[in-house]
């Protein structure tokens, strides 16, 4: 009997006073923005030489850092749908699993970011409660 590890979401929303979608999603798709945009304990850079172009197919290798260790990770844009979101997966790194999907929608009172994201993590739900979940509450801060 094979053992199969459960999968996780994490859900997160953010309200940007905008009113250009364009512009946003634009800023948030573009990886050398990355950097800017994740929290300094996560000593995140891309490793893929710059500019990138955007576009469904493309892998982008960075380099992360969790818990102080320092990890590649690679991700594929699995859908590019301009300008109302994009999703990216993991081809390498710390998850047996990483769908993270941006979506990006007008609304009367600006921009409306959100993530979803569908993960796997060795060590299942112990090691997600402990510090996978905890973690991305965090960085999503």
């Amino acid at each position: 009997m094979k053992f199969l590890m459960p999968d996780f979401h994490f859900h997160s929303s953010i309200l940007l006073r905008r009113s250009a979608l364009q512009e946003v999603f634009a800023f948030l798709s573009t990886p050398e923005h990355l950097d800017a945009l994740t929290p300094p304990w996560v000593d995140f850079s891309v490793l893929t030489p710059l500019p990138i172009e955007m576009r469904q197919g493309l892998v982008i290798q960075y380099r992360i850092k969790v818990r102080g260790v320092p990890l590649r990770w690679d991700s594929e844009i699995a859908e590019w749908s301009p300008p109302l979101g994009f999703t990216d997966r993991q081809v390498r790194g710390p998850y047996s699993l990483w769908e993270h999907s941006h979506v990006f929608a007008e609304t009367s009172d600006g921009i409306l970011v959100t993530d979803d994201i569908r993960y796997r993590v060795p060590g299942g739900a112990l090691v997600n409660r402990l510090y996978v979940a905890p973690e991305l509450r965090r960085i999503f801060a």
